[in-house]
């Protein structure tokens, strides 16, 4: 293989590694709270300052609906649990909570 062709292989390889890092380290780090929600019912969420971005760890099993730059509607869709990350304009993580989805009780 040609030595630009094997550069070019490694800085795409690098580029596509960084992103991924960055999303297992959200991920990964610690949750601010942790919040259980049942089938069928959402749940209101605020953080204490605005946010621009909001990342789902599992959008199998919640999703979020914006209400305003501090505050979020968590929807279970369906049972496990995830991490729902909240990013401010500069990209830095104001809060992190935990969601886990449990069947309702009968």
């Amino acid at each position: 293989m040609r030595r630009g062709v094997r550069l070019m292989i490694a800085r795409f390889s690098v580029c596509a590694l960084g992103p991924a890092l960055l999303l297992t380290s959200i991920s990964m780090s610690r949750a601010d709270e942790t919040i259980t929600l049942t089938l069928g019912s959402g749940s209101t969420f605020r953080v204490s300052e605005p946010f621009k971005t909001v990342l789902i760890g599992n959008p199998d099993v919640v999703d979020v609906q914006t209400q305003d730059d501090r505050s979020v509607i968590v929807k279970p869709l369906k049972l496990g649990a995830s991490n729902v990350v909240f990013l401010n304009r500069q990209s830095i993580a104001i809060g992190n909570i935990r969601v886990v989805v449990s069947a309702a009780q009968i």
